[in-house]
């Protein structure tokens, strides 16, 4: 359901932003879209799956002149097929344009072009070679996952990054098949794994590998393990306690004070105690003795 305005506070830092995008994903987005820059990359970037917004407004910061940014997304609309659409229905009921587009625009100034629609319609509308960074976070199925990489692959520039989301988690097997049969038979290189995403290009890995290796070692809170598999050098990496996000500019709304709630009503004497008490005075003054109903009504009076 899309928040009624004045009912929900807009969010007033990134982290206010609902979403799975975790600390050491920032700091690897951060990173990897910072080197493309300082390097002179140029290219446009793309997100397949946006959910609320939270890494397209992360990804919206590194945009340049001259360069576009795409997402893409079923937001409210319907699946191609079954299997989809109850995916859709059971894990992203909430989602509609207009709730990613209320987020977004809290921390820029516009939107990026919105495909709204399935995956299968990236590619008729991203032109080849075109993109340096892509972001694959939509379908869990096996095939639409498979798709959407092989779309990736056309969209990328020579030395373009993809990062690949939910590749191991337990309830997206899907995901996991389509990832590592692109690793050992369509050329995926990985780069890095976080705890949710891969990060891979087709091209020769070796040489961001090294500076990302020598940026982690020179960090005190994230874990490195290095394995080999299948002729691949698979560099593992893990938050530890305390990771710290990059700094991110506050949004628009950031400056709104928290709403303060109203002040409770001070307790009444309920009715009926009240009329009880008037009865009892009434009594007294009709039957006893001047000295006991001064009494009395002293006494009703204290409690």
């Amino acid at each position: 359901m899309t928040p009624t305005p004045g009912t929900i506070r807009p969010p007033h830092r990134l982290d206010d932003v609902p979403g799975w995008f975790p600390v050491l994903d920032q700091v690897l987005f951060e990173w990897f879209l910072d080197r493309q820059e300082s390097t002179g990359t140029r290219g446009d970037l793309l997100e397949v799956g946006v959910y609320m917004g939270k890494s397209a407004i992360c990804l919206g910061r590194h945009g340049r002149e001259g360069e576009k940014f795409t997402v893409c997304d079923l937001f409210e609309g319907d699946a191609l097929d079954g299997a989809n659409q109850a995916e859709a229905t059971k894990s992203y009921a909430s989602l509609t344009q207009r709730t990613f587009e209320e987020n977004y625009l809290a921390f820029h100034e516009t939107l990026p072009r919105v495909l709204k629609g399935p995956s299968s319609i990236v590619p008729a509308e991203v032109a080849p070679a075109s993109c340096r960074f892509v972001h694959i976070d939509a379908s869990h199925l096996y095939e639409h996952v498979r798709d959407d990489i092989g779309a990736a692959r056309d969209a990328l520039l020579p030395g373009g990054i993809v990062v690949l989301d939910d590749f191991r988690s337990e309830h997206t097997p899907g995901v996991s098949v389509a990832v590592w049969e692109a690793v050992l038979s369509r050329g995926l290189r990985p780069i890095c794994l976080s705890t949710q995403k891969l990060y891979g290009t087709w091209e020769d890995p070796g040489p961001v590998q090294d500076e990302l290796l020598a940026m982690v070692r020179g960090r005190d809170d994230c874990d490195l393990s290095i394995q080999q598999a299948a002729g691949h050098r698979i560099v593992r990496l893990k938050s530890k306690k305390g990771m710290q996000a990059p700094p991110f500019p506050p949004s628009r709304f950031a400056h709104r004070s928290e709403e303060v709630a109203p002040r409770p009503a001070a307790a009444k004497v309920p009715l009926r105690r009240r009329r009880g008490t008037a009865r009892a005075r009434r009594i007294a003054a009709d039957v006893l003795p001047p000295i006991l109903t001064r009494a009395i009504r002293n006494g009703l009076s204290r409690s």
